[in-house]
């Protein structure tokens, strides 16, 4: 792990302090309807507030490609942001310029103020070192509590970085810390659950898992992919018979690098993907033609919590099966909340991420219960796949 200055190490007594945080949360007519991220942002903002700094945050918010697209606005995440820190939050209408400069300038110690979205600037997205400038004329110290964009080689993530005394906020230290916990310096054995719909979207992350892990699950849509590649017949199942060739090799790169690869062995299907449709569990080699695999079955979960209790390390990206829909996330759910049992019990360390998993885990209800949950999308996968990503190395 690139070695970075923690908060603790700041001195910001008095001082302008940036803190780019990962705003970009679901809004439905003008309100925040989940505040995860921002719950998770407060730490580090209660504890530079604590000790006398004039707090600066900033965020990006969906897509408006430099432009200024009103509801893409950062306005009404305000009243979402300050319960959540407990104090008022004042609101920039830009977050350069004149308009910016103004609520800067009228910040007293341990106030803090939101400025407008950063991607209303073509330069953020392009790294632009004037616009880059402009955003460190407004601060004295960084602070990058954001690890959800920091696959970005953007303005407020990279840039910055460069420009002003850089650290990493509370939730990017304990982002950074748990996935070192799970990949580069686990406990072993270590288990790697990645399940989603296609492998293409994760071709990188499988391959380096399969060089690092001692156990790989693949299930979802995924598993199909790899079913089909050993000759097995996956009927009208979600799967892509094109990268047959890729599976094989990622399963030779497996057995290269002694990591077990573990595939279902009995499948719920169906004849379509919706609720309340008729289920059968059979043999994965028994799959009829006209039906769906839609789960994994309850004997490919019991071998898999059973193998799961002799490893010290879970690292989990992506559902076992279509979890969205009833009965589809029995297997998910099941093996979820066998995690969440074997990391209260001391035995595991368990960290999960991305969007999907996310979800799945709070339709389980055991979020709180792993040891660490991500809610990055990209970075993480960016992060499973072994690459470097920006935001973090410009910390070092």
């Amino acid at each position: 792990m690139i070695k970075f200055k923690t908060l603790g190490q700041a001195d910001v007594g008095g001082k302008r302090v940036l803190v780019r945080a990962d705003l970009n949360v679901p809004v439905k007519d003008g309100r925040v309807t989940d505040d995860t991220r921002i719950v998770r942002l407060a730490p580090t903002i209660t504890d530079l507030l604590m000790r006398g700094a004039k707090v600066i945050v900033l965020s990006h918010f969906d897509r408006p490609k430099g432009k200024r697209v009103p509801e893409m606005s950062l306005r009404p995440i305000v009243p979402a942001l300050a319960k959540a820190i407990g104090h008022e939050v004042f609101f920039a209408d830009d977050c350069i310029g004149e308009a910016a400069e103004k609520v800067v300038e009228a910040l007293k110690p341990g106030q803090v103020a939101l400025l407008e979205n950063l991607r209303f600037h073509d330069g953020e997205e392009a790294n632009d070192p004037k616009f880059v400038r402009a955003l460190a004329e407004l601060g004295d110290v960084y602070v990058n509590d954001a690890f959800s964009a920091a696959h970005r080689a953007h303005a407020s993530t990279e840039g910055l970085a460069h420009m002003l005394p850089a650290y990493a906020g509370r939730q990017m230290q304990a982002e950074l810390e748990a996935l070192t916990a799970a990949l580069e310096h686990p406990k072993k054995p270590v288990m790697a659950i990645v399940g989603g719909s296609k492998i293409s979207s994760k071709l990188d992350v499988l391959n380096n898992l399969a060089a690092k892990v001692d156990v790989l699950v693949i299930g979802g849509g995924m598993a199909n992919t790899f079913l089909n590649a050993q000759g097995i017949n996956v009927g009208k199942s979600l799967c892509e018979r094109d990268l047959a060739d890729t599976a094989r090799g990622i399963l030779a790169n497996a057995k290269r690098n002694k990591c077990e690869i573990f595939l279902p062995t009995d499948v719920v299907m169906a004849a379509g993907l919706k609720e309340g449709i008729d289920t059968a569990v059979c043999d994965v080699k028994k799959v009829p033609d006209d039906m769906m695999i839609l789960d994994v079955g309850p004997a490919t979960t019991l071998a898999l919590k059973t193998k799961l209790n002799s490893c010290k390390t879970l690292l989990w990206n992506g559902p076992l099966g279509a979890f969205e829909i009833k009965p589809f996330n029995a297997a998910t759910f099941d093996v979820a909340h066998h995690a969440a049992a074997l990391t209260k019990a001391g035995t595991l360390v368990s960290v999960a991420g991305g969007g999907d998993t996310v979800a799945a885990l709070n339709g389980a209800g055991v979020t709180d219960a792993l040891s660490y949950v991500s809610t990055a999308g990209g970075a993480f996968l960016e992060w499973m796949e072994g690459k470097d990503l920006p935001g973090v190395k410009a910390l070092g």
